[in-house]
This record gives structure tokens, sequence and C-alpha cells, in this order.
């Protein structure tokens, strides 16, 4: 059964680990995500960015499949699946679903209007018993078309959401969505120092993890940080091994051209990815 991530993001939190939110764009992708953390005893968060939920024909679709998984392949451990930067329309449309956890991001809205959205949507989420994600200040990089710096929030208004009692809460602190570029200056530690201090116990999100040094990403989760998104770095890694299938020509040996033998390779690097990032995270044995 699907749960919010409260609980889990909280225990991270006190813990000083971090749980990963893997985004899914597909079967496969799913079926490795919950196979690697119930292998491992992890919990876990499936991320579903619009342009994901629309590829997959809708989100009752996705709530769906996941249901049917978590019975099918006996899933013990906690799993929420949590829209990734919705917007207004699309974070009610995730409630009617039966998603257990969302994300509204309102940093493009003038701090008032974030504010009254934000509010809105956490009554709704509390009476529903879901979790709910708020940003300050835009992530920077790629997703679904946008592209932005990496702006750093500012603590205050990083305080004045989190007081409206969202579950977790993403600053930005020079992170950005996709591959680094060469000149990336870092993380600001200064940033995520100043936002713990202000937003105690309140876990903090870390979007774009793929491709942040393993040091910078242990730092960040001493500062505070409990949810660490990754979607490319899972990507990348189907595509490397789908394209070393093709090239060796296993797809045209026998029944290589199946689709359950053409994205087997894929899948099981997904898993390999997960499981690095969960180990590097601390979540193992934390279920």
């Amino acid at each position: 059964m699907l749960v919010s991530a409260e609980e889990m993001l909280t225990k991270a939190k006190a813990g000083k680990y971090a749980v990963g939110q893997f985004n899914i764009n597909n079967l496969e992708w799913t079926k490795a995500i919950l196979l690697t953390a119930e292998e491992l005893k992890s919990p876990v968060i499936l991320g579903v960015s619009e342009g994901a939920g629309k590829y997959m024909c809708g989100y009752k679709t996705v709530v769906g499949m996941v249901n049917g998984m978590l019975e099918e392949l006996n899933i013990t451990v906690p799993v929420a699946l949590h829209l990734d930067h919705g917007s207004y329309e699309g974070a009610k449309a995730c409630i009617e679903a039966g998603f257990s956890s969302i994300m509204f991001d309102g940093s493009h809205y003038p701090i008032e209007e974030n504010v009254a959205k934000t509010k809105e949507l956490v009554a709704i989420c509390k009476d529903k018993g879901m979790s709910i994600e708020a940003e300050v200040g835009s992530i920077g990089g790629e997703e679904d078309g946008v592209v932005g710096a990496g702006e750093c929030a500012d603590p205050d208004e990083c305080k004045m959401i989190a007081d409206l009692g969202v579950t977790m809460l993403a600053a930005g602190i020079g992170n950005i969505h996709g591959k680094y570029p060469e000149n990336w200056a870092g993380l600001s530690f200064e940033t995520l120092d100043a936002v713990q201090q202000k937003t105690g116990t309140m876990p903090l999100v870390l979007h774009g993890g793929t491709g942040i040094p393993a040091d910078m990403i242990q730092k960040a989760i001493s500062l505070g940080v409990s949810k660490i998104n990754v979607n490319t770095e899972c990507q990348l890694s189907f595509q490397e091994a789908t394209r070393k299938y093709i090239e060796e020509g296993k797809d045209l040996e026998g029944k290589g051209f199946d689709p359950r033998k053409l994205l087997a390779p894929g899948t099981e690097a997904i898993k390999k990815t997960v499981k690095e990032k969960m180990e590097l995270f601390g979540s193992v044995g934390k279920a």
C-alpha cells in the first residue's frame, strides 16, 4: 500500500540519511526501482513528472500500475508515489488519482500567490493523509523544457513556506537538473545551513541529484537534506546498456528483438544505479 513520505523522511532527517526519489517513466523503470528497494530494505519515493504522467497515459494509469506491482511483487518496504514539480492543476489531478504525495512547485509565482496556493493544497493533503513538498528558489537546468541557472533560495522565504505546514521543502542551493556544466560552482552549503537553521526539523530536498559528487551529497545530508531526487542518472545508465545490447547485435540473435529481452539490460542497469544511490544516501536497511 502506498504511504505518505512524511514518516520515512522524518526518520531520515533524525537518522542523518536520505531517501531517494527515483523518477519513473514506464513499467521497466518502476519494477527496477521497487525490486531494488525491496532487496535493500530501503524506503523509496517514486517520482512522476507531469510529462512522464502524460506519457504513461495519465495519473490513474500510473496509480494502477504501481498499486498492482506493490501487491504482485510483494513489496513490504514503504513506498510513496509523488508528483514531481507539479503545477497547481497537476497537484489536484494527482490527489484525485490516488497519489500519496505531491510537490507543488509555486517557485515561479510571486511569493504571495505561492503562499496562497500552497496553503490550500496543504489543507487538502492533511485531510487525505498525503505529504506535500514545496519549492523556494528555482532549481536550475532543464526540466520539461524549462531552463534555469540554479538560484539560491532566500532562507526567510523558506521559513515562510515551511511554516504553512508543508511536509518537506526543496530549496535551491545552486543545484540543477540534468548534467552539470563544466563551470558549475558547486552547492552552496552556506545557503543550506541558513535554510536548515530557519526550518528546524523539516526534511529538506535536494533536486538534481545526478552528477553531484559523493562528498557533496554526504555533506548536504549532514546539513538536513533527507530526500534526494535522481532521474537523469537512471536514464543515462538505461541508455548505455541498451546501446551496448544493440551495438553488439544481440537484438539480431534468436529472439533478441523481443522487447522483454531488448529492455532487460537497461532495466538491470537502472537497478544497479538505484542500488549505488541508496548506498550513498544511507537508506539501506532503514525500511
